[in-house]
């Protein structure tokens, strides 16, 4: 048995957009410039709080970030729903994840910065509620790249670390699954370039959706 753990957003979805936006507002709300996408951008995969900090150049979380991460759950839902705003998957990321669901020596699991009711979403929208067996997000671990959000994946699957792959689209999630000792699979659709990925530890890099399946070898017959 293999466990594979997929990062969300950069990963399955293109939350990019979304993301941005509710950050921006938050940001403008609370009396700063709306900051550039390219900032958004660098701290997606990070839990909130730590980095809406990070984007201020604060060494930690005070209790104005800890404010703003609130507004910022607040209205998440309101402009999620206005038109434009929704989390599209990538393409090629839905025949994929079907594909997978069919191998029996297959654990599939998620592992993400966005909250419990942000992964929720998410499973909700695009047919993943009976997708992950295991899951963590920012609600249950401390954030990436520390390693407990695959260590307890790892734990309650039942599987080893050696035998797990993390895939995402940041260096967190490389610098997390390198952590923990298990395989870190990069993206090239995502946020991350691919030589950050590569610099942050990536075993291999994705260049599709379908090529996850050829490095898993599993054959599409």
């Amino acid at each position: 048995m293999r466990l594979v753990l997929f990062d969300c957003d950069g990963t399955l979805v293109d939350s990019v957009k979304l993301i941005h936006e509710v950050m921006a507002r938050t940001f403008v709300d609370f009396g700063y410039a709306r900051p550039d996408v390219a900032e958004t951008k660098a701290i997606i995969g990070l839990t909130l709080d730590i980095a809406i900090a990070r984007m201020q150049d604060k060494p930690h979380v005070d209790d104005e970030a800890l404010a703003m991460t609130a507004h910022y759950k607040a209205i998440f839902t309101d402009v999620r729903a206005e038109p434009g705003f929704q989390e599209p998957l990538f393409d090629g990321i839905a025949p994929m994840m079907a594909r997978l669901e069919g191998e029996n020596d297959l654990i599939l699991g998620a592992v993400t910065g966005k909250s419990r009711r942000g992964l929720d979403l998410i499973r909700a929208s695009h047919g993943f509620d009976k997708t992950f067996f295991v899951s963590r997000t920012a609600d249950d671990c401390p954030s990436k790249p520390h390693p407990a959000m695959v260590m307890e994946c790892c734990s309650e699957a039942g599987i080893d670390a050696a035998r797990t792959v993390v895939i995402g689209d940041a260096v967190y999630d490389m610098q997390m699954a390198k952590a923990a000792g298990a395989k870190a699979i990069g993206v090239s659709w995502g946020y991350a370039s691919v030589p950050e990925l590569v610099d942050a530890g990536a075993d291999h890099i994705l260049r599709t959706p379908a090529d996850l399946l050829e490095w898993l070898e599993i054959s599409d017959a």
